[in-house]
């Protein structure tokens, strides 16, 4: 160890460097002065190992959590029933320092734990063997009495133990399996998936709150998505979790494509920007105007709405926020249905009228992505240039300025009623066709003409239904 604490943490041979933050290694010294054990463990020992910037650092120690908070200024309860305490570096930085701990009961869904007094108990309760490596951030020492270096050297992801009973312990390390092995590009050992694979019949025993958090770090973690939602397809996760998606997988594409549903959707994934979770969502549910299989709905708009209503019921039950199920869905519809490169432009200022102009940059980009998915696999769909050619016609649309919403009207609620006509459910229906007469032909948006086109459907509207709806 240098005088910096710089270490090599990785396999002997090739290892990697990693220091441990400043405020690491005085919350580990502040710990052992006073007599405590206290090791780095977690994430970012792995990451560490296997070359990757590391995140997040939590510690491991011997102490109770009522040592701890004596110990140091500034602590938080996080969770000191289960023995974490978080300590404030001078920096404002929240480390988590946890006591030693042992599984003592295990449910499916949660353990109870008691304290434990070696770093090597606590190493034995973890789920997988990358995971089941300590490090000292002073001395440079490494606990690894699984053998988790050597599993990371040979690209392998096992189990801590008998894989049977670490999945009955707690069903989320099914998915956490598939993602560490996509994220990281590991193969699961044999005995490790036969045991995940039995275990997705009991993933109904997980909370959707918990199921949802997976789904994100896998779109928004580092490495391809689609190797991890590869292996939810190929272990049978898929169909437990995202029975939705569970039909696009060998259902052929309408389009021309050579690849199913299912890898063509994975292929856009992985070409969305890794922070943008809500385009990569989008992309992934975009197959979903389909039947299972695979044949195109009658309508292209019919296929769009469907895409909307699956996509709204998916994420409702995996507990996204309200807001975050509109604006999915709503990215879904819209990137599924698209006028054709010869339709008119009455047909184009509808669907912009109805996709919204705020919503264009995440369309634009699931497009981008799609024509670059297809240009790679050489196959049909939308090619680069058709991309182009869409992107065109819509900047050229919208450079014309045209009416698109209501809002933009050259007539409101408020003419309404100075005509004579008394407010009432009626106005919205009377509003929006006017729209649509604007987005037919925008020079009809004039007051005068509008004025007229609102007496018309009034009139109309006293044909059909007997009486005035101003009461009158």
């Amino acid at each position: 160890m240098t005088s910096t604490g710089e270490v090599r943490i990785g396999p002997e041979a090739g290892g990697v460097s990693v220091q441990a933050p400043p405020a690491v290694r005085w919350i580990v010294r502040t710990l052992e002065e006073a007599g405590y054990e206290a090791w780095a463990v977690g994430g970012a020992v792995r990451d560490a190992l296997l070359g990757l910037p590391t995140g997040d650092w939590d510690l491991t120690t011997r102490a109770r959590p009522a040592q701890v908070r004596r110990l140091f200024r500034r602590t938080v309860p996080i969770g000191v029933e289960h023995g974490t305490v978080g300590v404030l570096a001078r920096d404002g930085t929240l480390y988590e320092v946890t006591t030693f701990r042992r599984d003592v009961e295990t449910t499916g869904r949660h353990a109870v734990v008691e304290f434990a007094d070696t770093v090597e108990e606590d190493l034995a309760r973890r789920d997988f063997t990358v995971n089941a490596v300590a490090w000292h951030p002073l001395r440079g020492e490494r606990r690894d009495p699984f053998r988790g270096v050597a599993d990371m050297e040979s690209g392998v992801l096992r189990t801590v133990g008998d894989p049977e009973e670490r999945f009955r312990e707690d069903y989320l390390r099914v998915l956490r399996a598939l993602r560490f092995a996509g994220t990281f590009g590991l193969t699961i050992d044999p005995a490790t998936w036969r045991a995940l694979t039995e275990g997705t019949y009991h993933l109904d025993h997980l909370s959707a709150e918990r199921v949802r958090e997976e789904v994100l770090k896998i779109l928004e973690g580092g490495g391809r998505p689609s190797r991890a939602l590869g292996l939810y397809a190929a272990s049978g996760v898929l169909d437990a979790v995202l029975p939705e998606l569970g039909g696009l997988v060998g259902a052929p594409r309408t389009d021309g494509g050579k690849d199913d549903l299912w890898a063509h959707a994975l292929r856009i994934v992985d070409l969305l920007p890794r922070r943008r979770s809500d385009l990569r969502m989008a992309a992934l549910f975009s197959g979903l105007g389909r039947d299972p299989e695979g044949t195109a709905a009658v309508e292209a708009g019919e296929r769009a709405r469907e895409t909307l209503l699956r996509t709204a019921s998916a994420l409702e039950r995996l507990r996204f926020s309200n807001q975050k199920v509109r604006d999915i869905a709503a990215l879904t519809e819209w990137a599924a249905f698209f006028p054709g490169e010869d339709g008119s432009e009455a047909e184009l200022r509808r669907w912009l009228s109805g996709a919204g102009v705020g919503r264009l940059p995440a369309l634009l980009r699931i497009w981008a992505a799609e024509a670059r998915a297809n240009a790679m696999r050489g196959s049909g769909g939308l090619q680069p240039s058709r991309f182009l050619h869409r992107r065109a016609r819509i900047r050229a649309t919208l450079a014309q300025a045209p009416p698109l919403s209501v809002e933009e009207l050259e007539l409101d609620g408020g003419d309404l009623i100075r005509m004579g006509f008394r407010p009432g459910p009626y106005f919205g229906e009377v509003l929006r066709y006017l729209l649509d007469q604007v987005l037919e032909e925008p020079a009809r948006n004039d007051r005068a003409i509008l004025e007229r086109l609102a007496r018309e459907r009034l009139d109309s509207w006293t044909q059909e239904k007997g009486s005035t709806p101003d009461g009158r």
